[in-house]
Protein backbone atom coordinates (compact mmCIF):
# COMPACT_ATOMS: atom_id res chain seq x y z
CA UNK A 1 0.00 0.00 0.00
CA UNK A 2 2.79 2.40 0.89
CA UNK A 3 4.51 1.86 -2.50
CA UNK A 4 1.28 2.61 -4.33
CA UNK A 5 0.81 5.83 -2.39
CA UNK A 6 4.38 6.95 -3.17
CA UNK A 7 3.94 6.05 -6.86
CA UNK A 8 0.64 7.96 -6.96
CA UNK A 9 2.18 11.04 -5.35
CA UNK A 10 5.20 10.94 -7.66
CA UNK A 11 2.94 10.60 -10.71
CA UNK A 12 0.78 13.47 -9.54
CA UNK A 13 3.82 15.70 -9.03
CA UNK A 14 5.10 14.83 -12.50
CA UNK A 15 1.75 15.64 -14.15
CA UNK A 16 1.38 18.86 -12.15
CA UNK A 17 4.80 20.20 -13.16
CA UNK A 18 5.05 18.96 -16.75
CA UNK A 19 2.65 21.59 -18.10
CA UNK A 20 4.59 24.40 -16.42
CA UNK A 21 7.83 23.17 -17.97
CA UNK A 22 6.32 23.16 -21.43
CA UNK A 23 4.72 26.56 -20.96
CA UNK A 24 8.04 28.04 -19.86
CA UNK A 25 9.62 27.34 -23.26
CA UNK A 26 7.10 29.24 -25.36
CA UNK A 27 8.59 31.90 -27.61
CA UNK A 28 5.23 33.22 -28.83
CA UNK A 29 5.96 36.61 -27.24
CA UNK A 30 8.75 37.23 -29.79
CA UNK A 31 8.06 38.35 -33.37
CA UNK A 32 10.26 35.96 -35.33
CA UNK A 33 8.99 37.24 -38.69
CA UNK A 34 10.22 40.81 -38.21
CA UNK A 35 13.78 40.81 -36.83
CA UNK A 36 15.30 44.08 -35.62
CA UNK A 37 18.95 45.17 -35.85
CA UNK A 38 20.24 46.85 -32.70
CA UNK A 39 23.48 48.60 -31.87
CA UNK A 40 24.31 49.66 -28.35
CA UNK A 41 26.37 49.43 -25.20
CA UNK A 42 26.18 46.51 -22.79
CA UNK A 43 24.86 47.66 -19.44
CA UNK A 44 24.85 44.16 -17.95
CA UNK A 45 25.28 40.55 -19.09
CA UNK A 46 23.60 37.87 -16.97
CA UNK A 47 24.97 34.37 -17.60
CA UNK A 48 22.29 32.63 -15.55
CA UNK A 49 19.97 29.65 -15.91
CA UNK A 50 17.53 29.01 -17.36
CA UNK A 51 18.17 31.92 -19.79
CA UNK A 52 20.93 34.44 -20.23
CA UNK A 53 20.17 38.16 -20.54
CA UNK A 54 21.77 41.22 -22.07
CA UNK A 55 20.67 44.65 -20.89
CA UNK A 56 21.61 46.88 -23.83
CA UNK A 57 21.63 50.68 -23.83
CA UNK A 58 20.40 51.80 -27.26
CA UNK A 59 20.36 55.43 -28.40
CA UNK A 60 17.53 56.57 -30.64
CA UNK A 61 17.70 59.21 -33.37
CA UNK A 62 17.09 62.00 -30.80
CA UNK A 63 19.98 60.81 -28.62
CA UNK A 64 17.73 59.42 -25.89
CA UNK A 65 18.84 56.09 -24.40
CA UNK A 66 16.53 53.13 -23.85
CA UNK A 67 17.60 49.94 -22.09
CA UNK A 68 16.54 46.83 -24.01
CA UNK A 69 16.02 43.59 -22.04
CA UNK A 70 17.23 40.79 -24.32
CA UNK A 71 16.70 37.12 -23.48
CA UNK A 72 19.09 34.46 -24.76
CA UNK A 73 19.66 30.76 -24.42
CA UNK A 74 20.93 28.91 -21.35
CA UNK A 75 24.58 29.26 -20.31
CA UNK A 76 25.16 25.60 -21.20
CA UNK A 77 24.26 26.35 -24.84
CA UNK A 78 26.38 29.51 -24.85
CA UNK A 79 29.34 27.57 -23.43
CA UNK A 80 29.16 25.19 -26.39
CA UNK A 81 29.48 28.27 -28.61
CA UNK A 82 32.59 29.46 -26.72
CA UNK A 83 30.95 31.92 -24.31
CA UNK A 84 31.75 32.40 -20.61
CA UNK A 85 30.31 34.61 -17.88
CA UNK A 86 32.91 37.27 -18.80
CA UNK A 87 32.43 37.23 -22.58
CA UNK A 88 30.45 40.49 -22.47
CA UNK A 89 31.31 43.26 -20.05
CA UNK A 90 29.61 46.55 -19.20
CA UNK A 91 30.72 49.12 -21.75
CA UNK A 92 31.18 46.66 -24.63
CA UNK A 93 29.68 48.02 -27.84
CA UNK A 94 27.81 45.38 -29.84
CA UNK A 95 25.58 44.91 -32.87
CA UNK A 96 22.99 42.16 -33.03
CA UNK A 97 19.80 41.03 -34.69
CA UNK A 98 16.94 40.18 -32.35
CA UNK A 99 13.38 38.93 -32.52
CA UNK A 100 11.54 41.80 -30.79
CA UNK A 101 8.73 41.51 -28.29
CA UNK A 102 5.32 41.52 -29.97
CA UNK A 103 4.13 44.03 -27.38
CA UNK A 104 6.46 46.71 -28.72
CA UNK A 105 8.29 47.01 -25.40
CA UNK A 106 12.09 47.37 -25.65
CA UNK A 107 13.05 43.73 -25.45
CA UNK A 108 13.44 40.57 -27.41
CA UNK A 109 15.29 37.33 -27.98
CA UNK A 110 18.91 37.16 -29.15
CA UNK A 111 20.99 34.34 -30.58
CA UNK A 112 24.73 33.88 -30.19
CA UNK A 113 25.19 33.47 -33.95
CA UNK A 114 23.67 36.92 -34.68
CA UNK A 115 25.81 39.10 -32.45
CA UNK A 116 29.22 40.76 -32.87
CA UNK A 117 31.23 43.64 -31.54
CA UNK A 118 30.50 47.05 -33.08
CA UNK A 119 33.78 46.88 -35.01
CA UNK A 120 32.64 43.61 -36.62
CA UNK A 121 34.79 41.30 -34.50
CA UNK A 122 33.31 38.03 -33.23
CA UNK A 123 32.09 37.84 -29.65
CA UNK A 124 33.32 34.29 -29.04
CA UNK A 125 35.28 31.83 -31.10
CA UNK A 126 34.66 28.11 -30.83
CA UNK A 127 37.48 25.66 -31.36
Amino acid sequence: MRRRLIALLASGAFVATSGAALAHHSFAMFDQNNPVDLEGTVQEFKYVSPHSFIFLQVKDQDGDTTVWNLEGVAPSALARAGWTSTTLKPGDEIKLTIQPLRSGAPGGQWNADKIKFKDGGPIAVTH
